[in-house]
């Protein structure tokens, strides 16, 4: 078992590169089993969830190799159709495959996703776009069997909700399909415009990504590129709450202010000063953080839901009281018991938590239970008077590029001890 060691009370400052993007790489490599060659993806990620979606593709016979940040993934002959559970259960991402593995081979056969419980994430949206697009869905003893006998068919597909990974399987499945796919309230992530970047690179016809309507005219066949991941925003978003909670200063270089218009202001009105240049941002804090009345994550271009955590432990410090609302995932709020550990007062009401800003935090020995509320912990303890020790680190991991590392270019006292 692995765990952080973080010294508090260390304020951050300097330049740091933002890493590859954990949630367009993920649908990037599942979008590689489509191309007949050899993708090569730059400004990947080192990460758990990485590496547990080339281990997907091993399993489904393409060949798969990792040299720093660059991936490269032969899919020529991929001689499989069935994902098995065991590494199903490594990722929540990994039901982006089912898509592809359809547009590949005709057929999928996979169990339900695994990853961090943050509350029900159906998959429903997507089982019903693929029924519409000519799939027979069966489900016995826990697996999914997806077989289209006629192969895949465009359709008109409208979600009742504009979910990221139904917007992303869909697509996968369309850029073979024969005839058009239009899909009507659909996701704007920015990373649904990388897959999509990256799809029509390779001679897929994909238009109005990042727009709610997306229309996919299939072709024949794809081929293969070098390809860059976008930056990882979420990445941004946790430095971000670093400096705020600090007081630091620092330069984030990649970063996209584009990808995160929600976030700034929010920052600005905690009493931070945000700049923003065409590859980099810069944030400082010298006044006292200040409370934000009300914060609700919405789909994007609204407030991420994948912000929401790190930016509750810098308002734990913040002065007044501050009001977040979660939208997405009913379940998101299991960092708070660990944040309150620590000293900070928070209540819990539903979906809405109430952030009264304390004097200080102390360091404690707390557990990340989620990707982001470890992370969110992790800034807590930068500012925490004392020694915090962080479990739990798996969770870190799948989303975080040696975190420690990155943490500790910037003045941070952080390190990682096994047992």
């Amino acid at each position: 078992m692995q765990r952080l060691i973080i010294e508090g009370e260390k304020r951050l400052s300097g330049e740091i590169k933002v890493q590859g993007a954990k949630n367009s790489a993920l649908p990037l490599l599942s979008a590689a089993l489509l191309v007949q060659g050899e993708t090569v993806l730059h400004n990947c990620p080192r990460l758990s969830d990485v590496f547990a979606a080339c281990r997907i593709l091993g399993h489904l016979g393409c060949e798969c190799r990792v040299s720093g940040n660059t991936v490269t993934v032969r899919a020529d002959a991929p001689c499989g159709c069935c994902v098995p559970d065991e590494l199903m259960r490594e990722m929540r991402s990994s039901i982006a495959f089912l898509g592809a593995i359809l547009g590949r081979t005709g057929e999928c056969c996979l169990s339900f996703p695994g990853g961090c419980a943050l509350g029900a994430r159906p998959i429903d949206l997507h089982l019903e776009a693929l029924r519409k697009m000519g799939v027979t869905v069966t489900e016995k003893h826990g697996m999914l069997r997806c077989v289209c006998p006629g192969g895949l068919k465009g359709a008109q597909i409208h979600l009742s909700f504009p979910s990221v990974g139904a917007t992303e399987n869909i697509i996968l499945a369309a850029v073979l399909a024969k005839g058009t796919t239009v899909i009507g309230n659909a996701a704007k992530e920015p990373e649904i415009k990388d897959l999509a970047r990256f799809l029509n690179l390779c001679g897929a016809r994909i238009q109005g990504a990042g727009t709610d309507t997306v229309v996919i005219e299939g072709v024949d066949k794809l081929s293969p590129v070098e390809y860059t991941v976008m930056p990882d925003r979420v990445c941004v978003c946790t430095l971000m709450s670093a400096a705020a909670i600090t007081g630091g200063e620092i330069t984030v270089r990649g970063a996209a202010a584009e990808d995160i218009e929600a976030v700034i202001p929010v920052y600005e009105q905690m009493g931070c000063s945000v700049y923003t240049y065409s590859d980099r941002l810069f944030i400082s804090r010298t006044r006292p953080l200040r409370a934000v009345d009300r914060v609700v994550t919405l789909p994007y271009p609204g407030f991420p839901t994948d912000a929401q955590a790190m930016t509750m432990a810098a308002l734990s410090l913040a002065k007044g009281t501050s009001i977040m609302v979660e939208t997405i995932f009913e379940n998101r709020y299991r960092h708070v018991s660990e944040l309150v550990r620590m000293g900070a007062d928070i209540r819990v009401e539903g979906r809405t938590a109430v952030i009264k800003g304390v004097d200080r935090l102390y360091g404690a020995r707390v557990e990340a239970t989620d990707l982001r509320g470890g992370a969110a912990l992790a800034v807590a303890a930068l500012a925490a008077e004392g020694v915090t020790e962080i479990r739990g680190l798996r969770y870190i991991d799948r989303g975080y590029e040696k975190i420690e590392d990155q943490l500790s270019s910037l003045g941070a006292s952080v390190r990682r001890v096994s047992e």
